[in-house]
């Protein structure tokens, strides 16, 4: 092995690939220049030492001893990684494994290809090109359009405090700032959809960022006489998901204006009714039900819900639903509307709880944990 790695030495130097060889027991033997730049550490740090050094604490119990046995017993392990430098940052890979005999032993390669800028510039890429257009559009018609609309408003208020020759004339200037106002709500909320920052997700318990947005209605709730009630089902209270707190207690908040609406449209002259938000966890996902007994949708608009400016309600905007929408997808999670009309509506949101992949999280196969483990 010392003779094909004599030979080869200046070869492996050149490739611009992090190249580690190790023993069966993943003691690393031989490591190029390039792996030195990637990680921080010089050649003499690095071998002699085990290849776990450049692994995050919480892959050592499942992640790294999977590829470990996939590369000793199956054809090895392709996919991303993320992985430690030296000084503690972090570096996203990409890693290719296998294993070979020579004269009788048997020995492993890792290649670490970093990707992290790739695949950053490859996601702004396809952000760019899905909302550049519209996201320009947008800003240049908020700058347009709403200096001219807070004149109009301000003006119409200032007419409506002076002496007007008929009550007709009041009512017209009514209706021109209850108009300007609506404007002034379309361009925020046209902003806030198509301006949305990519979430920045930290650990957060569900139940409390649902009671948040909760608690930000309650009181119009309690003064449309509509009472809100919560569900949580067998969940202990410390549950957590990876989530941006503000945008999905944002989200939340659309939701549960919607209903309070609905509800306020449909139980005119009847008996008073509630939401309901159930909170559960299925298959690794947060669910967040919420339903209303409200007016419900026609199965013909249903699927319509989420265009933006689409709306049952002529007075509403219809961008409520598309912020939520892109919020729940920005986060990978997935949304799903229920309807019967003149009965109500169930919107329920599903947020990944783990985001990490299964090869990080669990033992691919109970041989790994009993031979590998200790790698």
């Amino acid at each position: 092995m010392d003779e094909i790695l004599k030979n080869r030495h200046h070869f492996l130097d050149l490739v611009q690939v992090a190249f580690f060889l190790t023993d069966v027991h993943s003691k690393i033997l031989y490591v190029n220049r390039y792996a030195e730049r990637l990680f921080g550490y010089l050649k003499e740090e690095m071998e002699g030492q085990r290849i776990r050094l450049l692994f995050l604490e919480e892959d050592l119990t499942y992640f790294l001893p999977n590829i470990l046995y996939l590369t000793l017993y199956q054809s090895g392990f392709e996919g991303e990684g993320l992985l430690r430098q030296r000084e503690g940052k972090k570096v996203f890979v990409y890693l290719s494994t296998t294993s070979f005999k020579e004269e009788g032993e048997v020995f492993l390669t890792f290649s670490f290809q970093e990707i992290q800028r790739l695949k950053t510039l490859e996601r702004q890429k396809l952000e760019m090109e899905h909302w550049a257009s519209l996201g320009m559009m947008v800003e240049e018609i908020a700058h347009q359009v709403r200096n001219p609309i807070v004149s109009i408003g301000g003006y119409t208020q200032r007419l409506l405090k002076q002496p007007l020759p008929s009550p007709r004339g009041k009512f017209y200037l009514g209706k021109i700032l209850e108009e300007s106002k609506r404007l002034e709500r379309m361009i925020h909320r046209l902003e806030e959809v198509m301006l949305v920052q990519r979430p920045v997700p930290e650990k957060e318990k569900i139940i409390e960022v649902v009671e948040e947005a909760l608690k930000t209605l309650s009181q119009e709730a309690g003064a449309k006489g509509i009472t809100i009630h919560l569900e949580t089902g067998t969940l202990s209270g410390e549950e957590s998901f990876f989530v941006d707190r503000e945008l999905v207690t944002k989200a939340l908040y659309h939701l549960l204006e919607n209903s309070l609406e609905a509800i306020g449209q449909a139980s005119r002259g009847k008996t008073r009714k509630g939401v309901k938000v159930v909170l559960t966890c299925e298959e690794g996902n947060a669910v967040i039900s919420i339903s209303d007994q409200g007016e419900g949708v026609s199965k013909k608009n249903l699927r319509h819900l989420f265009d933006p400016f689409f709306s049952t309600r002529p007075h509403r905007i219809g961008l409520g639903l598309t912020f939520v929408k892109r919020v729940v997808e920005e986060h990978g999670g997935k949304i799903r509307l229920e309807s019967r009309p003149k009965r109500g509506m169930t919107v329920t949101l599903m947020f990944p709880m783990d985001r990490r992949r299964k090869i990080r999280r669990e033992w691919l196969s109970p041989e790994v944990k009993n031979s590998l483990s200790t790698s």
